[in-house]
């Protein structure tokens, strides 16, 4: 089977496929709009582009879609990372997870909120090119426990999980 990941990002392709890779899945990465703001701003945002994603994967032509999204919620102890995933079937049957949430610290949270994507922000703070690609914030500010990568590999084996669970 050829599943299409909704995006062209080395992090989330890759993602997909070290989890996939047991299943013999193929991986192909595609460029499709999420159809949300280019910094989602709450859990709901950030999963809408997750599903849309997914969506526009199953819309192309392909037997499963999976769909990633990153964002940030603000709460009233502070802005925190958010990521959603979701896997959408050609019967468009949806499943969907979030992964972990990290507090950023102050003098990330304050340019991400006047309107400064998370990604540039970061590449500023780090002095690195392409952090949303590589690491990741959560990368960063885990000092390199928990990769981007691997963040998003977790969401997509809640969802394979579920996905394998319900076909039976």
């Amino acid at each position: 089977m050829i599943v299409a990941i909704g995006s062209k990002n080395p992090a989330k392709v890759q993602a997909v496929e070290s989890v996939v890779e047991t299943l013999n899945w193929q991986v192909e990465g595609i460029k499709v709009p999420s159809q949300v703001s280019a910094q989602p701003f709450s859990d709901a945002e950030t999963r809408k582009g997750a599903v849309n994603r997914a969506k526009a994967c199953v819309d192309s032509g392909f037997e499963l879609g999976i769909g990633l999204e990153g964002g940030v919620v603000d709460t009233p102890d502070g802005l925190f990372l958010c990521n959603w995933g979701a896997l959408v079937t050609e019967a468009q049957i949806t499943y969907v997870a979030s992964g972990a949430k990290i507090l950023l610290p102050k003098e990330i949270s304050e340019p991400v909120r006047s309107g400064i994507e998370l990604g540039d922000v970061m590449a500023e703070y780090t002095n690195k090119r392409d952090v949303r690609t590589q690491e990741g914030a959560i990368g960063v500010f885990t000092d390199g426990w928990i990769t981007r990568g691997e963040m998003f590999a977790h969401i997509v084996r809640l969802l394979v999980g579920q996905y394998q669970y319900y076909q039976e």
